[in-house]
């Protein structure tokens, strides 16, 4: 009879802590799998190397989840442990353990935490220092400065140690290659020498991410080869009938409209009016041509040309030579080739600037000369000197 009862006990007991761990398990998955403590956005950055004990300890400090025990337990599971990726992750704001394990295990480019860019720009060039606001999710400018002063701020010197530091290069569409490859030079995130500048107009404007200490010289590459391979396509997929015999000519137009608007919508149209030049016989009498004579892609005019600039016959004055200039005038952008391989069915022959920030379109001499009349007396009225030509093609 003790015998029975103590069976019976022992029996009572293995239930009620089976049904405690069954509950506890439940509650576990629970956890990992409901949404997390955090009320606001987190960066979560993941060290090379690092252990799982490790990062769940920091997540639980970070107030990401609620146990670094059941976030451990819980990618043990999935069979996640050994599968962390370095970098630096946004996780939303209430997500899960599930979710985070998710996250920092799938790899691929950082989300959040610091970023030094390298903005390569017609006029000039900066270097940003920008980092995730953990509250908005949204990342936010920390200092800025001009590469070319040399004078480096502290907190942008800082930021390129830091192991998680992401590096960045933009390159704003109609940069010349010259002034590419000075700007890397500008920065001492990159390492190695540029002996060559790449041909004009082969490098792509883009964001490239880049590690510290990435070699000059290998990203001219990858630019010049993300260019090819943009411009090979939009080749590809021309119409029938344009008046280039080679993807190089394409690539050369490209760059006139780079340089010739800033506004999307006008790129088909300043494409259709060269298009219709060359197919009409007629100069394309474009400045920013005239301009890459003067300057040689090496630095920016800040002035109107000079008459006796428009009467110099040089390689690239289309104003006195037929045809094309014989290389881009600047790397034009993704949009610039596509517009020049797909112009407008337009019959215009000439633009001006309007007054708006865009152009003035005009089938005839007539009608473009009295768009350039309205052009000389807005900048009459702004207290500019005027050089545009009565028949300028832009």
């Amino acid at each position: 009879m003790i015998w029975r009862n103590i069976a019976s006990n022992f029996l009572t007991l293995a239930i009620v802590l089976l049904l405690a761990l069954a509950g506890a398990i439940a509650w576990g998955k629970h956890q990992f799998s409901g949404p997390g403590p955090s009320e606001v956005a987190q960066c979560v950055q993941i060290a090379p190397g690092a252990s799982l004990n490790a990062v769940s300890q920091q997540l639980a400090a970070q107030g990401a989840v609620s146990s670094a025990y059941i976030f451990r337990a819980g990618a043990d599971y999935l069979d996640k442990s050994r599968d962390l990726k370095f970098g630096s992750y946004l996780v939303e704001p209430n997500a899960s353990m599930n979710d985070i394990v998710n996250v920092i295990t799938a790899g691929g480019p950082s989300t959040c935490g610091t970023q030094v860019i390298l903005l390569v720009g017609v006029r000039g060039n900066n270097v940003l220092l920008r980092d995730m606001n953990p509250e908005t999710g949204a990342f936010e400018e920390m200092a800025r400065f001009d590469p070319a002063s040399g004078d480096e701020p502290e907190a942008i010197a800082a930021a390129q140690q830091k192991p998680d530091a992401r590096m960045r290069i933009t390159v704003a569409e109609g940069v010349t290659s010259w002034q590419i490859a000075e700007a890397l030079k500008q920065v001492d995130f990159l390492s190695g020498d540029i002996d060559d500048v790449p041909a004009e107009g082969s490098l792509a404007p883009d964001t490239y991410a880049v590690e510290k200490g990435a070699g000059r010289v290998e990203l001219l590459a990858e630019m010049a080869a993300r260019q090819s391979v943009i411009l090979e396509q939009a080749w590809e997929e021309r119409p029938f009938g344009l008046p280039y015999e080679t993807p190089e000519e394409a690539l050369i137009m490209a760059s006139i409209v780079e340089k010739e608007t800033g506004l999307a919508q006008e790129r088909a149209q300043v494409a259709s009016v060269f298009v219709n030049r060359l197919e009409e016989g007629m100069r394309l009498q474009t400045d920013p041509t005239v301009i890459y004579g003067v300057t040689e892609g090496r630095s920016v005019l800040n002035r109107g040309l000079r008459r006796s600039e428009l009467n110099q016959r040089t390689a690239y004055n289309t104003y006195q030579i037929d045809g094309l200039p014989p290389t881009p005038i600047a790397n034009p952008g993704r949009e610039a080739i596509r517009a020049a391989l797909n112009p407008a069915d337009t019959d215009f022959l000439f633009f001006v600037a309007d007054g708006s920030g865009g152009h003035a379109f005009a089938r005839t001499l007539d009608e473009h000369n009295a768009n350039v009349a309205r052009w000389r007396e807005i900048e009459a009225q702004r207290g500019q000197e005027t050089n545009t030509p009565v028949q300028d093609g832009g």
